[in-house]
């Protein structure tokens, strides 16, 4: 089996839905396993956010998902990223989960597994693919392997109107007041992206 991991950060819930389709595409490769994980939440940002509808649902909503750990990292053959957008880069709440991740980085434990980012920002110029791209420069320091969401696979990709997904990966738009959610066409290639990573670490995991 090939076991590829989906850890995310979701404050709202709009990379929460497009993970889920990350798994679902992971799903659909025979021979591959997908473990969602959410990155755990700063206790400073629980108490600030404690009186905002959208934030207290969408961390219901999430209750039930595991926290990552370092462990996860080592058991998985592919990691694909949930990184929603902070001014054009991912937020403290990942990084501070990378930066705990020096030990596996020191001993190479993540070197040749495949790895994705899918991303959301409040607008579609609002840094989706500089999160992706600053990402990748982390990633890029532990060894791994980026994967990417070819216009090949994806027609959407080709189109004007104001939806999620570049070369880099898949996103969304959540709007500046964060109430839309994820459409059909991001959640699409999400699934997709999910597929293209775990067929690789599949093939990837033959080569070991």
């Amino acid at each position: 089996m090939a076991k590829v991991l989906v850890p995310y950060y979701s404050a709202y819930g709009h990379i929460y839905t497009m993970a889920q389709s990350v798994v679902k595409g992971i799903e659909k490769v025979e021979g591959a396993e997908a473990k969602l994980v959410k990155i755990p939440e700063f206790d400073v940002v629980k108490q600030a956010m404690s009186s905002q509808e959208y934030y207290v649902k969408a961390q219901e909503a999430q209750k039930d998902v595991p926290d990552a750990t370092l462990e996860d990292l080592t058991w998985a053959d592919g990691i694909i990223w949930g990184v929603p957008t902070r001014y054009g880069m991912m937020p403290a709440q990942m990084k501070q989960f990378l930066d705990a991740a020096g030990g596996l980085w020191a001993k190479g434990a993540l070197e040749g597994k495949p790895t994705a980012v899918f991303c959301g920002s409040g607008s579609i110029h609002g840094g989706q693919e500089s999160t992706i791209l600053t990402t990748f420069v982390p990633l890029m320091h532990f060894g791994m392997v980026f994967v990417g969401l070819p216009y090949g696979e994806n027609p959407e990709l080709l189109t004007g109107e104001a939806i999620g997904g570049s070369p880099y990966g898949a996103s969304t738009v959540a709007g500046p007041d964060g109430t839309l959610s994820p459409e059909e066409r991001d959640l699409i290639m999400a699934e997709r992206l999910g597929s293209r990573v775990a067929k690789i670490a599949k093939a990837l995991k033959t080569l070991r």
